[in-house]
């Protein structure tokens, strides 16, 4: 049986968001394509208020350079937390977006960094080499916006709550409740949401800065010898205060900018 909408404390999390951002809202469906892709749509359409759309099962869902990302399902609740924030932005720089809003998913997550909840560039969050959370960032501009205005800024979410199968993904998968087992993804979201505004809401005023040592903290690849979709090979010295990954290689350091470029761990496959 699935989470019905009136479990997933819209109206708490409505309350708790909307002094950051007026107009702020929450809608919870049961099934959808992607929540990424429908605020995408409707940016595109010129609805850009601010809200967050979760669902409890997504049939397209999408991760970084289009990989799939499928929610999984357990008989009497979500196994996963699907959702994506919407609004609109103005950073000066959008350079390191990913990197912070992943330092307020794993602090929220793990608070104290008891349970090994760290941050792998750009945008995922690993116990162990093992997946727990995926992040996707997109923005769009509206048709009938000016060129001056403000891009709408969608942040997508994906959360292993419960056990979920490994096979055909490229990095096995961590989950929740391995450290937390009555955690559930309506109360995951509800601790989760306002933390996230605010981080993205402080990105957008003051950069990656403010985040870099609290990124450094839990980096998984620092100080690891790792290699680069496009051939690169190094030793991992950390992120640098613009969100970039530094690698040193032969060739001397090497910083990665591009979303483009995926980093692994040597010995791990792509």
């Amino acid at each position: 049986m699935g989470t019905p909408a009136s479990a997933w404390f819209e109206d708490r999390i409505a309350a708790a968001v909307a002094p950051l951002l007026p107009g702020f809202a929450v809608e919870a469906v049961a099934e959808i394509d992607s929540t990424n892709t429908e605020l995408m749509r409707r940016a595109r359409a010129g609805r850009t208020d601010p809200v967050l759309l979760v669902a409890e099962r997504q049939t397209a869902g999408r991760g970084r350079l289009g990989r799939p990302w499928q929610s999984a399902q357990q008989p009497e609740a979500p196994a996963s937390l699907t959702f994506s924030l919407g609004m609109p932005l103005t950073p000066a720089d959008w350079s390191g977006l990913s990197l912070a809003v992943g330092v307020s998913v794993a602090e929220s997550l793990d608070p104290t960094g008891a349970h090994q909840v760290g941050l792998k560039w750009p945008n995922d969050i690993w116990v162990n080499d093992r997946k727990l959370v995926g992040i996707l960032i997109e923005t769009a501009m509206p048709q009938t916006a000016r060129p001056d205005a403000a891009r709408y800024l969608v942040v997508g979410i994906g959360i292993n709550i419960g056990p979920r199968e490994g096979d055909g993904m490229r990095t096995p998968p961590a989950w929740l409740r391995q450290w937390q087992p009555d955690a559930s993804a309506p109360e995951v979201l509800q601790a989760l949401a306002e933390p996230l505004v605010r981080s993205v809401l402080a990105f957008e005023a003051q950069g990656f800065a403010p985040f870099a040592e609290r990124f450094a903290a839990r980096d998984v690849l620092r100080g690891r010898e790792v290699t680069l979709s496009d051939g690169t090979a190094g030793l991992c010295e950390g992120v640098a205060w613009g969100g970039e990954l530094q690698v040193r290689t032969d060739a001397g350091l090497q910083l990665i900018s591009s979303d483009e470029v995926s980093v692994r761990p040597r010995g791990m496959s792509f």
